[in-house]
C-alpha cells in the first residue's frame, strides 16, 4: 500500500466505504460506475466506463486487497472502494518463461501455480498464494499448451462454486444491500 494512503487512513479513520462504483472484468479491466451506470443494471451486464488513465490504474493496482470477508477493495486514501468481480480477484497473464509457464496478474504481481480448475464454461482459473484468478482470454494457447503437457491439470468446477471454496466475494455491494 503507499505511504500516502496509509497516511490518509491515520488522519481519517473514518471516512465511510464505497460500494458499487468500481469493477474488474474477467480481462483485468477496470470500470468506473456512477449512479446512473449502477441503476442500469448489476455488473457485468452494465460495465460503465472503462478507465484508461495509466497512473490512476497503475496506483489502484499498488492499494488493492482483500478483507477478512474476502471482499476485494482499491485504498483510496482513507476510503476504502469495494470491487464488483466479473469473474475472480485476479486475472492472470501466461506466457513461457525459461523452461516452464509465468504467470502475472492484472495487477503486475507474479504468481506461482498451486492447482487449476476448469468451470462448466470452459474458463481456465488458477489458484496461487495471492488467490484464484481466472486466464486472460488471450492467453489460452499458452494455457492450453500447459494443460496439455501435464504442467496444470485442471479440476473440474461449478462457477458458482469457486467463491466460496476460494474465499472471495463477486458483489460487495449486493452483499451489503442483502
Amino acid at each position: 500500500m503507499d505511504e500516502i494512503v496509509k497516511a490518509a487512513l491515520k488522519k481519517w479513520p473514518n471516512v465511510p466505504h464505497c460500494r458499487g462504483w468500481l469493477a474488474l472484468d474477467a480481462r483485468g479491466d477496470w470500470y468506473m460506475r456512477d449512479e446512473r451506470v449502477q441503476h442500469a443494471g448489476p455488473f457485468p451486464q452494465v460495465k460503465g466506463s472503462r478507465i484508461l488513465h495509466e497512473k490512476l490504474r497503475e496506483f489502484i493496482h499498488r492499494n488493492y486487497a482483500a478483507d477478512e470477508a474476502g471482499c476485494w477493495y482499491f485504498q483510496n486514501g482513507p476510503q476504502r472502494v469495494y470491487v464488483e468481480l466479473e469473474a475472480a480477484p485476479w486475472i492472470w497473464r501466461v506466457a513461457p518463461e525459461g523452461t516452464g509457464i509465468g504467470i502475472t496478474s492484472h495487477t503486475g504481481r507474479p504468481a506461482t501455480v498451486e492447482s487449476a480448475w476448469l468451470d462448466e464454461h470452459g474458463r481456465l482459473f488458477l489458484a496461487t498464494g495471492l488467490g484464484l484468478g481466472l486466464v486472460h482470454t488471450l492467453d489460452m494457447e499458452t494455457a492450453a499448451d500447459a494443460v496439455e503437457n501435464g504442467t496444470w491439470r485442471p479440476a473440474e468446477i461449478r462457477f458458482a462454486e469457486l467463491p466460496g471454496r476460494f474465499g472471495y466475494r463477486l458483489s460487495p455491494a449486493a452483499d451489503a444491500a442483502a
